[in-house]
């Protein structure tokens, strides 16, 4: 495993918040993530925002989790 997204969302019934953390397993870093919306269309818009602003590596290493690359293919 080269990273790892964990996310809870909750919701009030009128905004939106995703509340969560990104471990590079390799690198051994952790990394907050929070993102609001009120829609679920701006929360993952917030989400992805929230994401892509990390440490290249970092996002790297997430992106690569999410789509189930291995390191060196």
């Amino acid at each position: 495993m080269v990273a790892r997204l964990v996310v809870e969302i909750r919701s009030d019934g009128s905004r939106t918040i995703a509340r969560g953390a990104i471990e590079d397993t390799v690198m051994g870093q952790r990394v907050a993530v929070e993102a609001r919306g009120d829609s679920p269309l701006a929360l993952a818009l917030a989400l992805a925002r929230s994401i892509s602003s990390l440490p290249r590596l970092s996002a790297r290493a997430a992106v690569r989790g999410l789509l189930g690359r291995r390191q060196g293919k």
